[in-house]
């Protein structure tokens, strides 16, 4: 049987549940003890801390049936979906960290440009005045050679090269400055796709400013969810294979990088970090990706989708507590690809037995037995 980890539950059987729950919306039953002659309202049993329950057997409601819950094998594959980012450790922000006025624009959004490329062209006093104390201290060095003072002349260049390395001047551009000059070239700190770009010629900047954002694609993340009784499948370093609607017959490999420490607690899912192989530069940002992770079998828990009840926004199942009491329970459930079942997340566990026949009419008594107006 093949699964799915994490996917849209579908539309079918989810119009179908919710349809048949129409008392959801309101919270109210629609269902009334008369639509069966002779049928009295069930007793309903408070117990303090414990659970409430409802007094009710199959044979006092005809068509009423229970369902054992079943725990299914999982294949040695595990499937989910996901979505391609940016790996960001090989992110770059290039940020002006002078004040000035864009000169020239030497590249454009989504141009990729090699490490050291020139980029930009930025005016600046501020850069023109820490070249001209750079030079004045190198003059004073050559000049002051084997005097006393000229150790204080060398600590003075050392700082005012400093100052230009700090400004954004890089060693090979310090090597050649021979005049002061209020324009400087930058230059691309990695190889990699400019995503973003903040320049116009002519435009004015601040220290501090981001000029452009620059990415890599030679390697990219999958960012994509399991649930989390499949935690103990996954760990760092397993492989796995990514497929995308944009090169279907292509398989991208990878590795699981990274599991998140933190579980939804909407969905009880776990986000996971995938490191993937990117040829070509096929995969880009934002793409959908199936991803096959290769993990040791294991088990999963189904549920017949009419022992399901839609009320506002939870599903609810009737359990069998013995003794003909019936426990009204949340359910989490998730997508399964057998037709008229839902994987079971949260809420139920192997051997329950469930409600599924009548289960709309069961959901009735339960609050008329609990005192709701219907």
């Amino acid at each position: 049987m093949k699964h799915t980890a994490i996917a849209t539950i579908s539309a079918t059987w989810l119009l179908a549940v919710i349809a048949s729950a129409t008392i959801g919306c309101g919270g109210s039953p629609s269902v009334t003890t008369n639509e069966q002659p002779g049928l009295e309202l069930p007793k309903f049993i408070h117990q303090g801390q414990g659970p409430e329950l409802m007094e009710l057997a199959p044979a006092d409601l005809a068509g009423m049936t229970l369902t054992t819950i079943q725990s299914v094998g999982l294949p040695g594959t595990l499937e989910t979906s996901g979505q391609v980012t940016f790996d960001d450790r090989r992110v770059a922000s290039i940020i002006s960290r002078v004040g000035g006025r864009i000169e020239e624009v030497r590249v454009s959004q989504w141009d990729y440009v090699q490490r050291g490329q020139a980029i930009a062209t930025l005016y600046s006093p501020d850069i023109m005045t820490a070249e001209a104390e750079y030079l004045q201290a190198e003059d004073s060095v050559s000049k002051l050679a084997g005097i006393n003072n000229g150790e204080f002349s060398r600590a003075m260049l050392e700082a005012s090269r400093r100052k230009l390395d700090l400004l954004g001047i890089e060693p090979a551009q310090i090597a050649k400055i021979t005049v002061p000059a209020p324009t400087f070239v930058m230059h691309a700190p990695i190889s990699g796709n400019i995503v973003q770009n903040q320049t116009l010629r002519g435009s004015a900047v601040n220290p501090g400013d981001v000029l452009y954002s620059l990415g890599t694609l030679e390697d990219v993340w999958i960012t994509a969810d399991i649930y989390e009784d499949e935690l103990a499948r996954v760990k760092p370093g397993q492989e796995l294979s990514a497929v995308t609607t944009a090169y279907p017959d292509e398989t991208f490999h990878g590795t699981i990088a990274r599991i998140s420490p933190n579980v939804d607690p909407a969905t009880h899912t776990v986000q996971i970090r995938c490191e993937v192989k990117n040829p070509g530069f096929k995969l880009k940002p934002q793409m959908l990706a199936r991803v096959t992770i290769a993990v040791r079998p294991g088990q999963a828990l189904i549920v017949p989708l009419d022992a399901l009840v839609f009320e506002t926004d939870k599903y609810f199942a009737y359990v069998d507590a013995g003794n003909h009491l019936l426990e009204r329970r949340t359910v989490t459930i998730g997508a399964w690809d057998q037709e008229g079942y839902a994987r079971v997340v949260s809420g139920l566990s192997a051997g329950n037995r469930v409600v599924t026949g009548e289960t709309m009419q069961v959901n009735a008594l339960w609050h008329q037995a609990r005192g709701e107006s219907s």
